[in-house]
């Protein structure tokens, strides 16, 4: 019987030492995952009746597992939406999981859920948020978005006196794939509202939506609006204020999915762009995306926390006992068990402050706007969209989808850097996007000079 005690003069630096090793090393990291037969072949005797003790299972991790995984945190992982941990944040992240704290109840997590508190007190600060306003940390925005259209349905149904013939809410198809999946799960409809030219969600557009809906189908019941603070896809900040003002005169729950964008309430550069951000009746971000937390950490805010809870609350039996005169996370969201995943934020900013946030940010931004720029005045490049935030899609000139997948294979897999096309306007681009202060205009000019080079091979 192997003690679990051997392993932990290993544990710092076979573990986290690797992963900060391999961002700082002159090496760059392997981006393709191994085929999985490799990998059974890798891990074939790992689990014994015996087992193979603590230092073997770590080396295996660090050597065989750890480098078939993407290192999602470098500065030159511009595909999708990455994530850019600080180091107080990731070592944090091993205090929580070594605290055993139940996060879901107050009176079993009093302290950890006081410091999520205050940092999600932080956020609805900077949403502009009134200082009623609550939430929790759930794991990523597909379960904030779900929660939240959950307690606005809720909310919307103890308004009615009979059940209409289909619920729904609006969005464009620019949302996130979480929020259609959430109709999916509720059974709900989606009343799909025409982007702009920009990818925006516009007040027009919604009022639009909306009449044409209710006129075609006058039995169904509009409870939500989903608008975006920073699409996936190109980045783009609905017109928030003007979609207030129609839930407001339509009496309908205003939920902002702000899982990549959000971060940039801690930017003054984009104070005027998120302007109509506080009139939301919910939000979702995930800090581990651009706030430079670790997987898995998404804060849902609601402005009326008493709504959520009557909406989410769990009741039986064996929870007579549970104190619910104190907020308890796990009333918030369709959740019950949950680990304190917003201490590794929280001790983040105690560390750093919130200046070195919103300084972070802003450096962020001007990466993306700095490229946008190099690539306007580059021949053999287009850029297709000014950034609203810190995504930039460009096409490169002469090339057809072929072409952008051969590059995308080849660096990634000479660890160069990943960058996958994507389709905007029935236009194949490539599409990158910054979470990551480390990445510089340097890095992002480097990359467009071995797309020439490998255009012209």
């Amino acid at each position: 019987m192997h003690t679990w005690d051997e392993t932990t003069d290993l544990l710092a630096y076979s573990v986290f030492g690797y992963v900060v090793e391999r961002v700082k090393s002159d090496k760059d990291p392997h981006w393709g995952a191994k085929p999985a037969d490799e990998l059974a072949r890798s891990l074939d005797g790992a689990i014994t009746r015996e087992g193979i003790g603590g230092h073997q299972a770590l080396a295996l991790f660090r050597d065989e597992l750890l480098p078939a995984c993407r290192p999602m945190e470098h500065p030159l992982n511009l595909a999708y939406v990455a994530t850019a941990p600080s180091h107080a944040a990731v070592l944090f992240d091993l205090v929580v999981s070594a605290s055993s704290i139940f996060g879901g109840l107050w009176e079993c997590g009093a302290g950890a859920i006081a410091a999520e508190n205050q940092t999600l007190h932080w956020l609805a600060e900077l949403a502009g948020f009134p200082d009623e306003a609550a939430g929790c940390f759930v794991s990523g925005g597909s379960a904030a978005n779900l929660s939240a259209l959950v307690a606005a349905r809720h909310v919307a149904r103890k308004q009615i006196d009979e059940p209409p013939a289909r619920w729904c809410f609006a969005t464009t198809r620019e949302t996130h794939a979480s929020v259609h999946a959430a109709a999916r799960t509720m059974d709900v409809d989606v009343v799909s509202v025409e982007p702009d030219e920009r990818g925006r969600m516009t007040g027009d557009a919604l009022a639009a939506a909306i009449d044409e809906h209710r006129r075609r189908n006058p039995h169904d019941r509009l409870f939500a609006v989903v608008a975006n603070a920073g699409t996936t896809n190109v980045g783009a900040i609905d017109e928030l204020d003007a979609i207030a003002d129609l839930c407001d005169a339509h009496d309908l729950w205003m939920h902002i999915d702000g899982a990549y964008g959000g971060a940039t309430l801690c930017a003054p550069s984009m104070k005027e762009a998120l302007r109509g951000f506080e009139r939301a009746d919910s939000f979702g971000i995930d800090p581990h995306k651009w706030m430079f937390a670790p997987y898995d950490c998404a804060a849902l805010v609601y402005r009326d926390p008493i709504a959520a809870a009557q909406a989410h609350a769990q009741h039986g039996d064996y929870l007579d006992a549970v104190d619910r005169s104190e907020s308890n996370p796990s009333d918030l969201a369709f959740h019950l068990s949950r680990r304190a995943r917003g201490l590794p934020l929280w001790f983040s900013l105690a560390t750093h402050g919130t200046d070195a946030y919103a300084a972070a940010v802003e450096h962020t931004l001007d990466a993306a706007r700095g490229f946008a720029d190099h690539l306007r005045d580059r021949d053999g490049f287009a850029l297709l969209l000014d950034p609203q935030m810190s995504v930039v899609l460009f096409e490169v000139d002469g090339w057809d989808r072929a072409r952008y997948d051969a590059w995308t294979t080849s660096r990634a897999h000479d660890g160069v850097g990943l960058v996958v096309p994507t389709t905007w306007r029935s236009r194949t681009c490539y599409r990158v996007c910054l979470v990551n202060p480390l990445t510089t205009v340097d890095m992002l000019v480097g990359l467009a000079d071995d797309m020439a080079a490998f255009g012209a091979g």
